[in-house]
Parts: structure tokens; C-alpha cells; sequence
């Protein structure tokens, strides 16, 4: 009597995990799909938003790590015109203009307005060019050398007197000159700094991500979404979408609660199995 009780307990569990299984078996995942969005563009393509044109430079598929599949993601690229740029200078910085090395120096004032650029001599290739004098220089008397060659004869010449006074250039706050080919504007000194300015335009990037949002020239906010391979949705109205991806979680936990009651019937199912051919006491 008790195997036949526990007979119809197994075959109730069995049935609940079997029904359980062909509901999951038979269930398709809800899909998300745009309708009507502000822009459907491929890889390389442009489009306008205002008065700014943008650029898809990159669409990619990569297979998700935890194995859930393929995910998108790619490249947005735009240019911003007439951007300031700066860059910081500080005393005893070194700087390459026309191929030349300088050295910032600031001026000793307590409030400068003006700093120099020295020319920073590469005596070693300028040794190494001169066929009759040494490639390194020397010291005697705490004294540096260089030695030459004269008729013959070797010279020690002072260090200073052999090589040329490093060129010297002065600017002021409000100078302009040209450097890295723009012109930069001498915008302020400070005693340990000097900052230059300048106006260029500047190409911005930024990363789209399946479902991300982001802001365009128009000061509004776009949806990113990638309906497949080598295509990338951009649309303000998120309503649609939000509701189909709350839709994809409910399937997601409803398939979650039925695999629960999968694994539960059929623990309860071994359970009771192993309860029946327990050996009585009676």
C-alpha cells in the first residue's frame, strides 16, 4: 500500500516536471524590434543631426563570454569645429619646434609676462661631425675640454668657446608663433608656467552599446540598438523598446520558475523513490 502511494506521488511529480519541460521546450523568447526609428544606418555611413554630421565607422559582433549569445556594439565619429586647445608648459620643460630642441625658461620676475625658449645643443652630434676633434668632451681641473686636432698637435679648447651660444627667443603674453604646424597664442605666464592656446578642429569618438543612449547635436537623446549584423537603430522614443525588453525578462523568469519546479519534482520524485524501499519496522 505504501509503494503504491508513493507510485502516484512519483507519476504526479514526473507529469509536473514533463509539463514543465514542454512549456520550456515550446516557449520562443519574445524578439525586440524598432519600428519607425529616427535613423537606420550601416557601417561607414553619415547622417545629420542639426548642423553636425556623424559618422558609423564601426559596427561589431562579438560572441558573449558567458555564452549568452552574440553581442553588438560599434563606433560613432563626429568633428567639432573652431575647439580651444591648451597646452601646459613648465619652467624647464623641454619642447621640439622646426626640428630643433628648446628649453622653457620663465623669466625671474615676481609676476612674469614672458619666458624664453633656449636651444637645447646636441654636442654630441656636433662632435661627432668635426673630424678633428675627440667625441667626448673632457674635464681637467674641474674644468670641461674639448679636444682637437691641430696640425697635428692636440688642443684643449674650453667648452664654451667651441661650441656656439644656444640660440635664444623671447615671447610674451598675447605672442603667437607656430608650433606642432598651428599657431598658438602665449595665453598666460606664471612662475612656473606658461600656458598656450589655440583653435583647431577636433574629432570626437564615442562607443555605442546595444541599448545605450546617446546625446547628439540636437540636445536630445537617442536609443542605440542593433536589430542584427552590420545595422545600428537610433531613435528618441524608448517606449517601445523598454516594453519589449520588460517583456524578454518576465520570459526570462518565467523559464527560471519552471526549470526550478523541474529540478524540485524531480528530487522530490528520487525522494520519495528512496522513502519507499526504505526496510520497515513493522
Amino acid at each position: 500500500m505504501q509503494r503504491r502511494a508513493v507510485a502516484v506521488y512519483v507519476a504526479f511529480f514526473v507529469l509536473i516536471a514533463t509539463a514543465s519541460y514542454a512549456l520550456i521546450a515550446t516557449a520562443e523568447e519574445p524578439t525586440i524590434t524598432l519600428e519607425d526609428a529616427d535613423f537606420e544606418l550601416s557601417e561607414g555611413e553619415e547622417f545629420s543631426v542639426g548642423d553636425q554630421t556623424y559618422t558609423i565607422t564601426e559596427i561589431e559582433e562579438t560572441e558573449d563570454e558567458e555564452g549568452g549569445g552574440m553581442t553588438f556594439g560599434g563606433t560613432i565619429e563626429w568633428v567639432e569645429e573652431d575647439v580651444e586647445m591648451t597646452e601646459l608648459w613648465s619652467d624647464g620643460d623641454t619642447v621640439e619646434i622646426d626640428d630643433t630642441t628648446w628649453e622653457v625658461q620663465i623669466d625671474d620676475d615676481e609676476e612674469p609676462t614672458s619666458f624664453s625658449l633656449v636651444e637645447v645643443l646636441d654636442r654630441q652630434a656636433i662632435l661627432e661631425a668635426d673630424p678633428d676633434a675627440g667625441n667626448e668632451t673632457v674635464e681637467q681641473d674641474g674644468e670641461e675640454f674639448v679636444v682637437v686636432d691641430s696640425n697635428g698637435d692636440q688642443e684643449l679648447v674650453p667648452v664654451d668657446e667651441y661650441f656656439d651660444e644656444p640660440a635664444t627667443i623671447t615671447y610674451s603674453e598675447g605672442d603667437s608663433f607656430v608650433y606642432n604646424d598651428q599657431t598658438v597664442t602665449v595665453s598666460e605666464v606664471t612662475d612656473s608656467d606658461v600656458t598656450l592656446t589655440w583653435i583647431q578642429d577636433e574629432t570626437m569618438t564615442e562607443d555605442l552599446q546595444q541599448g545605450g543612449m546617446i546625446e547628439l547635436a540636437d540636445g536630445n537623446e537617442y536609443l542605440t540598438f542593433f536589430p542584427g549584423e552590420n545595422t545600428v537603430m537610433l531613435t528618441q522614443d524608448t517606449t517601445e523598446y523598454d516594453q519589449q525588453v520588460e517583456a524578454q525578462h518576465q520570459f526570462s523568469d518565467r523559464v527560471t520558475g519552471l526549470n526550478y519546479t523541474i529540478v524540485t519534482s524531480l528530487l522530490l520524485v528520487f525522494s520519495l523513490i528512496a522513502f519507499a524501499f526504505l526496510p520497515s519496522r513493522y
